[in-house]
């Protein structure tokens, strides 16, 4: 049997720690069908993309996209015994948000059910919001259980009912923070049915070893990576570079997408800054480790945004510490569950820009200050967030999700040791 794991779009350049997990999964004999809402907008895949050996399936992304398979499945789907309890649930909700969005995701709902091949035993998806709504519609309808990873934006900016009816459907879910557990945990009755499991990395393609200190003779580099969208904090970024002293030798690289990238690269031009920054745009992943490797510091301003958006624990955090490359980021969600300030990197406010320019202007200076917070990140990562075990109690739970063993938690404690 296979399970059907659900995002809301693939591949993306952004969700690495997705990829990692599938093929990770793979490798412990999990085979998967990827269900993507959306099809893939990224102009290039990362080589973890192509190492999986799961089908692609794509819903459509608009119901007018195709209104023939539409309603085939509607017509389908209207026979199955969970239907009406699909419609019912599908109504309380629709009560709640009237909107097409909503309507799109029971269709895309019906279009998964009506679809579903035979050997599908299990459905998985990544993110609480939409990705949630269309996999808990066709449960009901199916009569397939479901589970959740839960990340960030899909936590934050979805209405408190709504996440709350959602943990009540799903059999158990997992989340990559503690920041995250917490609130989840506080919005079900059963709290144990959500679990901590950081994303971590395959440290298998990354040096086995810190790299060596880098050359004092070339312009100072600093590397953010992201999209380009309000939470990430760019411009916050910008305005800290603006207040350095004038003499400073610095470029940055910025490597991402997004919808900012114009109005970045307009305040660049307005703080006189251009001539010093990079934007590289989205970039595969060989492109940003090479990079990650030849940097003297990463910066990420994180902040949380008016809708409650915000970052988890960005994995590009991970990867820069997988280099022994210092970091200054904000107290924001989980990054302090990874960066201890002063010990494995700096952490200023979010929109402290004052706070962040002179956290720059301290570890250009302080040649091993960087070098020492490095490889604090280094050890840190290496210690505490390897992707295996997480990949390992994820496993173990689908395996007995397939077996139709309950109650789940209980019969896969003792699997993962």
């Amino acid at each position: 049997m296979r399970v059907a794991t659900i995002l809301k779009g693939y591949p993306r350049l952004s969700e690495t720690f997705i990829a990692q997990e599938i093929r990770g999964l793979e490798q412990r004999g999990i085979a998967q069908r990827i269900v993507s809402l959306r099809h893939p907008t990224d102009p290039y895949e990362h080589d973890v993309h192509r190492e999986i050996d799961a089908e692609r399936y794509y819903l459509p992304e608009y119901l007018k996209d195709d209104p023939p398979r539409v309603s085939r499945a509607r017509r389908n789907v209207e026979r199955l015994p969970g239907f009406e309890v699909a419609k019912a649930a599908f109504t309380r909700d629709f009560a709640r948000d009237p909107t097409a969005n909503r309507q799109r995701r029971f269709g895309q709902a019906a279009v998964l059910a009506a679809e579903m091949p035979e050997d599908i035993g299990w459905m998985h998806c990544h993110f609480l919001h939409t990705p949630a709504s269309v996999v808990h519609y066709a449960s009901l309808m199916t009569g397939i259980g479901w589970s959740f990873s839960a990340h960030a934006k899909d936590i934050w900016t979805t209405p408190p009912q709504e996440l709350t009816d959602k943990l009540a459907s799903a059999a158990w879910g997992v989340t990559c923070t503690r920041t995250n557990l917490d609130y989840l945990q506080s919005l079900t009755g059963d709290p144990d049915k959500i679990e901590l499991v950081y994303h971590g990395l395959d440290f298998s393609r990354f040096p086995k070893e810190p790299r060596p200190e880098r050359s004092e003779d070339s312009p100072f580099t600093l590397i953010t990576v992201g999209r380009a969208v309000e939470k990430k904090g760019f411009d916050d970024l910008l305005t800290a570079l603006a207040r350095l002293p004038d003499e400073a030798r610095w470029r940055l690289v910025h490597i991402g997408g997004g919808a900012l990238i114009s109005s970045l690269k307009a305040q660049a031009e307005r703080l006189r800054l251009s001539e010093r920054i990079e934007f590289r745009g989205p970039q595969p992943r060989t492109a940003v480790l090479a990079t990650l490797e030849e940097a003297d510091l990463f910066v990420l301003p994180s902040r949380v945004t008016a809708d409650g958006d915000r970052d988890g624990l960005p994995n590009v955090l991970l990867e820069a510490a997988a280099f022994a490359l210092p970091m200054i980021a904000t107290r924001v969600s989980a990054i302090p569950e990874f960066i201890e300030d002063g010990v494995s990197g700096r952490l200023v406010e979010q929109r402290d820009t004052e706070a962040l320019a002179a956290a720059i202007a301290t570890l250009m200076g302080d040649r091993n200050l960087r070098r020492h917070l490095g490889l604090a990140a280094f050890r840190r990562a290496h210690a505490d967030f390897k992707a295996a075990p997480g990949i390992d109690r994820v496993a173990a739970m689908l395996r007995c999700s397939l077996a139709g063993d309950q109650p789940i938690r209980e019969r896969c404690a003792a699997s993962v040791g």
